[in-house]
């Protein structure tokens, strides 16, 4: 499975490419107001100089000629950006016209299986289904990814991969990756939190105290 990390900080892009972990990165509208950047052009050229994977820049229009020349302007940022796109018939006549040229598009506010299956069918690079809003309305989000994953499974012609968003808890990280989920775009927080685990923690600090113990060292001792 990749990991992207989901945010528009380009300190904790930073942070995060350098565990070599990160396989790329999404932003968001909501993101970028967020990061507090005086220029949405301007980060989306400093975040593909930190991170060689796709990054994902979303369209700010909603009509089919203005998101398509948005488009078009933000895929020539940078070799690495994937254009993002609303699931609406606008933004999937959007997405046709750009993957048939081959820039990377990423389908996003996915809800259904149906909706999934379109963006494939419209030659999305990925289709982002919201996992933790779905939860929030009473839905199973998770579920979502497992039908999305097994129709996908069912047509070798489709290469969409299925980009898990909204993601709330190393769980539904866990749960995409046994569903077969290609990609989970994770918030900084979530990644961090995959690191711990209480008897690590604890079994780090007997470990730490046996080794001060027994008095040795492994690097030879420096010259005086």
């Amino acid at each position: 499975m990749k990991f992207f990390v989901d945010t528009a900080d380009i300190n904790d892009i930073k942070d995060l490419a350098a565990t070599g972990l990160l396989d790329g990165v999404t932003t968001n509208p909501s993101l970028v107001a967020k990061s507090g950047a005086a220029s949405f052009v301007d980060l989306i050229k400093d975040i593909c100089k930190v991170v060689s994977g796709p990054v994902s820049a979303e369209v700010g229009a909603t009509d089919y000629e203005t998101m398509l020349e948005e488009g078009l302007f933000l895929s020539k940022l940078a070799k690495n950006v994937a254009v993002k796109v609303p699931l609406t018939p606008a933004g999937l006549k959007v997405c046709k016209h750009l993957s048939g040229q081959g820039t990377m598009v990423n389908v996003t506010l996915c809800f259904s299986a149906a909706q999934a299956i379109l963006a494939a069918k419209a030659g999305a690079t990925f289709v982002s289904p919201f996992v933790g809003r779905l939860d929030d309305v009473g839905e199973n989000g998770m579920q979502l990814i497992s039908d999305i994953c097994q129709i996908y499974a069912q047509y070798p012609e489709f290469k969409t991969e299925v980009l898990v968003a909204s993601v709330r808890n190393p769980q539904h990280v866990v749960q995409a990756a046994l569903m077969g989920a290609g990609v989970a775009t994770i918030p900084p927080n979530i990644i961090r939190q995959l690191f711990t685990h209480p008897l690590t923690d604890k079994g780090l600090a007997q470990f730490v105290a046996d080794w001060a113990k027994c008095g040795q060292k492994i690097l030879p001792a420096k010259a005086a």
